[in-house]
């Protein structure tokens, strides 16, 4: 008959469980066996002194993948001798919180844990949830997040929570944890006839860019796709990593937080009037899959709010490479993006404009919508011009140089400047022609 008739469980097929991957084998049992994070697990660090006196608060551990953030919350749990409960915020709502506060309360003696993995995936509704339990001390939440907390947390759970930042492991940190695994002879290949040429581990440790996950993950794949020789050993060499890293990953979340860090540092480069690290920006993100118009609005940006007038063609050559790209497409477009970076990174620079503008911004909040001065108003029918509207208005090219002195500006402001242009670039010879044109009026 049937299994599912039944109600019966399925056969499961095969002598043997599945072997656990590699990273799991090692996960660190107790905190002699963890790697990184010295910063709070060194002597007279906050974690050290938590572990000491024995009181967990609630964590929110911030930190990219592959640092230890699952295994630090387990240790954490076990060394203070509280309950652990794992959920992950991807596949867990209000109700399976429910059922946890519940059990919580239950085992109120033992003190429960609880940890969310990938925790800014919950809602403000699942987080509300949780926040009398975590005040009255139900339970004790861990939270691991890749998201910067302050954007993906909800205040009042953050000010609950003590934000602990984890930093991506060392080169080598990362090449400690290989050789663990591969002297270990009960998780790792200890038993195994192996044979890794030396520089095998240190180009893996480099490519896995602080990701303990991915260089144990690397270092399975290299051992379990080496054929045995004849003797029963299996060599790995350099030849075989690198076929392994043809295609390198950056890291980069289009959503996330590092897709910020590496904008800012791009548009910052640019201000900073540096084209080569303009150009090393530009790559990673280009590398990392980012949209090139996202690239191209910051170039234009920079070339507006920070060259400005000092250089008005750096504004023309970003726009003109936002042509090249739509026209060219990739990859030959993205030498356009690059030669408008260099152009923007090496222009001089001024914000005067920004702050012409800001201050303009600030006075029209400030004073509101004062009158346009009647001899700017166009006088376009009779009666308007029975009122005063143009009246002594002077039209700018019946004088010499096209330029006569009048107020522009309403009555209440007609000493403001908004526009200081600088001593940098063209600005210089604006600078000149507005101090001639006026001098008196605008001192």
């Amino acid at each position: 008959m049937d299994a599912k008739k039944k109600g019966t469980k399925p056969r499961e097929f095969g002598l043997f469980a599945p072997r656990p991957p590699l990273a799991e084998r090692l996960r660190p049992r107790n905190f002699s066996e963890f790697v990184g994070q010295e910063h709070l697990l060194g002597p007279g660090k906050f974690l050290a002194r938590v572990l000491r006196q024995k009181k967990l608060p609630s964590l929110i551990l911030w930190g990219p993948p592959g640092c230890g953030k699952t295994t630090l919350a387990r240790l954490l749990a076990q060394e203070v001798g509280a309950r652990l409960v794992t959920l992950s915020a991807v596949d867990s709502g209000v109700k399976e919180l429910r059922a946890v506060v519940e059990e919580a309360r239950q085992a109120a003696g033992s003190g429960t844990v609880l940890f969310i993995d990938e925790i800014h995936r919950f809602n403000k509704a699942q987080q509300d949830f949780l926040l009398p339990y975590v005040e009255d001390g139900t339970v004790t939440l861990i939270g691991a997040t890749t998201e910067n907390p302050s954007f993906s947390v909800i205040a009042p759970l953050l000010s609950r929570c003590k934000v602990l930042v984890l930093k991506p492991l060392s080169a080598e940190e990362i090449r400690k944890l290989l050789e663990r695994a591969l002297k270990d002879p009960e998780r790792g290949y200890g038993r195994e006839k192996l044979e890794v040429e030396p520089e095998v581990l240190d180009l893996l440790a480099g490519a896995a860019e602080g990701d303990a996950r991915v260089a144990l993950n690397l270092l399975e794949t290299l051992v379990e796709s080496a054929p045995p020789e004849a003797d029963g050993r299996r060599r790995i060499t350099r030849k075989e990593l690198e076929d392994l890293l043809t295609e390198r990953v950056l890291r980069h979340d289009r959503a996330g937080e590092e897709h910020y860090n590496l904008l800012s540092a791009f548009h910052k480069s640019l201000r900073g009037s540096d084209p080569d690290a303009a150009l090393y920006w530009l790559v990673r993100l280009l590398e990392a899959g980012e949209d090139p118009r996202v690239i191209l609005r910051r170039i234009i940006a920079a070339a507006s709010e920070d060259v400005g007038n000092a250089d008005p063609m750096a504004l023309l050559v970003a726009v003109a490479a936002k042509e090249a790209y739509e026209f060219l497409g990739l990859p030959e477009g993205e030498l356009a993006l690059a030669q408008a970076a260099v152009y923007v990174a090496c222009a001089p620079k001024s914000n005067a404009v920004y702050r012409g503008l800001k201050a303009a911004r600030e006075d029209v909040r400030r004073h509101g919508a004062l009158p346009v001065p009647m001899h700017l108003r166009n006088p376009v029918t009779a009666l308007m011009r029975a009122l005063g509207y143009g009246r002594g208005y002077k039209y700018a090219h019946d004088y010499p140089e096209g330029f006569v002195k009048q107020d522009y500006l309403p009555e209440e402001l007609r000493h403001r400047r908004y526009y200081l242009p600088t001593e940098r670039g063209y600005e210089k010879t604006l600078r000149k022609r507005l101090q001639k044109w006026w001098k008196e009026e605008k001192s």
